[in-house]
């Protein structure tokens, strides 16, 4: 005993773990600078720390667990609970996705309101002094308000929820691979989303708010799956039974899921989105309770769009709740159609992934040029780029020459020409009566209307062919400097908008060549746009079931599949999904799908580095204030180390956690004798809800207990809260092998025991950080040779020591 309590203050009091094996140290933001691996950061006392970039700073974080704590506790209260009680817990689930999706209808609804009425009332302003020729005031109002909207969707990002900006994808998409940040689904983070979106949006960027909505459904799930607060007196019951990861991580995806629905009116596409792209672990149950949630918000959506055809909704009627629709299009479309939409395929992945190469190195740059400038470069730079796109959206259509009204029109709720209101595809813009703008008609419109012009079917020739190339090129530009920049934006939107731009100039050369044929120029734009975004997002099935929803025409399912299926592969022999590449620009230790081959020159026992603690199954607890005091690690192991003097070798007795540490500390529980037996009789007036996990950050910390020496002096039986079936692995397994079984069950902890019985009974504990491939090469350099990898968009940017 004296030997191994000598062991664990040396390892507290000397020296802290050379490289942690368990969770990240605190440090300074500064030193965040010199990060060496995928969330390593070498300090001056060789420790090891995990940190990745978030919003506007860099943030600690921990990582989530699937597997189910099974120890004495939680095993009692599994048997104690009634069946009344697991049909409350079965209600609670399907009664919060039911919520889920009720409110993510809601507030995607508001959100698509609120848009269509600000950028409407911006538009018919502007219109108005522009009736009047007064041009020159006309383009200070309506650049002044994109400006203004900008500003403050950048002020909330910065100031009061960093977490806000961007699309919120890569977030949700790490915290489903299990890495556990604080205050990305909290409520100002929500908050901020949506205002923020509405004001990205309604200010004329090159955005759209079908990524944020994503982010949005998956805060609300967050919220919902907190399992009450006791702060604001929710300390329901049944609000206890969702206070696990397993349970909030399916809540959380059939958010994500939720918001796909609410963006796209797509509730399959939503699902396969979530399969897809997002989650990491997928259950049978989980299906079910998705498909559920997206129905909700399906008919959330639709009553909204009842409603609004009902002149309830000002300014904004169908708006972007619904983007196109070209069912009633013939289907004979012949082998000539095989050609073109192969080049559109190749084009679109060539064009997605040199999208995702010139943002990343563009993002990379600016993140480390403003970080020296402050938070007002920050703002400055939103609000910079909102001035480029309106004086681009304003100022481009005057190089187009007006064209005359086509003598019939064949789209749906066109009756006139020119529009002089704020939608409708053809724009009067400074043209005489009964002529038009064609380029003012993609520019001076908001995003959803300028797609809705783009896949409009019956109008072959509404635009020319040196306008789409204008448009196109300055689309392309223009989503590359916003996208990353500190306002909530999505990627959908822009991506559409190129592809269904380049997709209208094919469809203009297959007209060309073969005279009017089948498949007219909206066809073209539909196929298109999901080259670009398959070429830079690498999604094929969700994609698919999406814009297959969205155009409600099911014979131009063979079309897409193919054009998603080349696009994604040509994307990928140039570069990864844009979304995991911006993963990386946040240096989130993320757990890819399948190991790298260098992992199989290695073994479990190869990552383990620094020294063990561990505690023993009766411990004192000045020891335990220690060690949690001296040590960030989340999870100890507990040995029997035979304290009542028979000559047998230590046994592992399992894991036991700091937050359950925390918890036997507070309520001051001790014995004051180390003896066996305590069991469930010390622990009387404990149940499993006081060790339930509270949400993100709000547990308790090693600051809050306060203890005197006498208590110090006393003991605590570990058993009833040590997990006694960990996952285990034999330290001569391949480093591949355990990094497979790691991913594949979601760990947190992952226990390398010894080959032989004989010695020290564990070895130690692997985490995701000792998995992360950085930092596995910069221990082992001489694998770097045998790592071979595609070419990433920054080879180098995670350690700059890679060659």
């Amino acid at each position: 005993m004296d030997k191994k309590l000598g062991d664990v203050e040396a390892a507290a009091v000397e020296r802290a773990p050379a490289l942690d094996l368990y969770e990240p140290l605190l440090i300074d933001k500064e030193k965040a600078l010199g990060a060496i691996g995928n969330g390593h950061i070498e300090t001056n006392n060789g420790t090891s720390n995990h940190l990745a970039i978030f919003g506007t700073k860099v943030s600690p974080i921990e990582s989530l667990d699937y597997e189910l704590i099974e120890n004495d506790l939680f095993r009692q209260d599994w048997r104690s609970r009634k069946r009344i009680e697991i049909l409350q817990y079965i209600v609670v689930k399907w009664t919060s996705v039911f919520l889920v999706g009720l409110l993510t209808g809601l507030v995607a609804f508001g959100i698509n309101l609120a848009v269509e009425n600000v950028a409407g009332l911006k538009f018919v302003y502007t219109v108005n002094l522009m009736n009047t020729n007064r041009f020159v005031l006309a383009f200070v109002l309506y650049s002044g308000v994109n400006m203004i909207l900008v500003m403050l969707a950048a002020m909330l990002c910065v100031y009061v929820g960093p977490l806000a900006a961007g699309s919120g994808i890569p977030e949700v998409k790490a915290y489903l691979n299990g890495v556990d940040t604080a205050n990305v689904f909290s409520l100002n983070t929500l908050i901020v989303k949506i205002v923020g979106s509405v004001g990205s949006v309604a200010g004329g960027l090159i955005v759209g708010k079908e990524g944020p909505l994503v982010h949005v459904g998956a805060c609300i799930a967050s919220l919902i799956g907190q399992g009450g607060s006791v702060r604001y007196g929710m300390t329901w019951k049944w609000l206890r039974y969702l206070k696990n990861d397993r349970d909030r991580r399916d809540l959380v995806t059939c958010g994500a899921a939720a918001g796909v629905a609410a963006a796209f009116r797509a509730p399959v596409g939503g699902v396969l989105f979530a399969l897809e792209e997002v989650t990491s672990w997928w259950r049978g149950p989980l299906l079910w309770r998705a498909f559920f949630t997206t129905a909700v918000v399906a008919v959330i959506i639709r009553t909204g769009i009842v409603w609004c055809k009902h002149g309830h909704c000002g300014l904004s009627g169908e708006g972007g709740l619904i983007i196109f629709d070209i069912s009633g299009n013939p289907d004979n479309y012949g082998l000539q159609e095989l050609l073109p939409v192969v080049i559109l395929g190749i084009m679109g992945g060539v064009l997605g992934s040199l999208f995702n190469q010139i943002n990343s190195k563009i993002i990379i740059w600016s993140n480390g040029w403003l970080k020296k400038k402050g938070k007002c470069a920050k703002i400055a730079q939103a609000v910079i780029v909102a001035f480029i796109t309106s004086v681009c959206s304003f100022g481009l259509p005057w190089l187009a020459t007006c064209q005359p009204c086509p003598t019939t029109l064949e789209i749906p709720g066109e009756t006139k020409c020119p529009t002089y209101g704020r939608t409708g595809n053809f724009k009067s813009f400074h043209c005489p009566a009964n002529m038009y703008n064609d380029l003012a008609g993609l520019f001076f419109n908001t995003n959803e209307d300028t797609v809705r012009n783009l896949f409009s079917k019956g109008t072959n020739g509404e635009f020319q062919f040196s306008s789409l190339l204008i448009y196109l090129v300055t689309a392309y530009s223009l989503a590359l400097l916003t996208y990353g920049i500190a306002v909530p934006s999505g990627l959908f939107v822009p991506a559409i908008l190129c592809g269904a731009a380049y997709g209208r100039i094919m469809g203009m050369v297959m007209a060309s060549i073969y005279g009017t044929g089948p498949m007219d120029e909206g066809i073209y734009a539909l196929l298109g746009a999901a080259s670009f975004l398959g070429g830079s997002m690498r999604m094929t099935v969700s994609l698919c079931i999406i814009l297959l929803e969205l155009t409600n025409n099911l014979s131009l399912l063979p079309f897409i599949m193919l054009v998603l299926l080349i696009s994604k592969t040509v994307g990928d022999g140039f570069n990864d999904g844009l979304y995991h590449l911006h993963v990386r620009i946040k240096d989130i230790p993320f757990l890819e799908a399948h190991p790298l081959p260098f992992m199989r020159h290695l073994t479990a026992h190869d990552a383990i580095t620094g020294p063990l603690v561990w505690f023993s199954v009766i411990e004192r607890v000045g020891t335990i204030l220690e060690v949690l005091h001296s040590t960030k690690h989340n999870a100890f192991p507990v040995i029997d180390d035979n304290f009542d003097g028979q000559d047998e070798h230590p046994v592992f007795c399992g894991l036991v956690l700091r937050s359950h540490l925390l918890v036997l500390l507070k309520k001051k529980q001790f014995a004051e004798r180390r003896k066996r037996g305590g069991g469930f009789q010390q622990y009387g007036s404990f149940s499993s809800a006081e060790f339930a996990k509270p949400g993100s950050g709000k547990g308790l910390k090693i600051t809050d207990i306060e203890l005197d020496i006498a208590e110090e002096e006393m003991f605590l039986d570990l058993h009833p809260v040590t997990n006694t079936s960990p996952y285990t692995v034999v330290e001569t397994m391949s480093l591949a092998k355990t990094y497979t079984l790691f991913r594949q069950l979601g760990l947190r902890h992952l226990c390398v025991m010894p080959k032989s019985s004989e010695g020290q009974p564990i070895v130690g504990i692997l985490t995701r950080h000792d998995f992360m491939p950085n930092y596995l090469l910069n221990l082992y350099p001489s694998l770097r040779e045998s790592n071979h990898r595609k070419a990433h968009a920054f080879p180098s940017f995670s350690s700059p020591s890679q060659p």
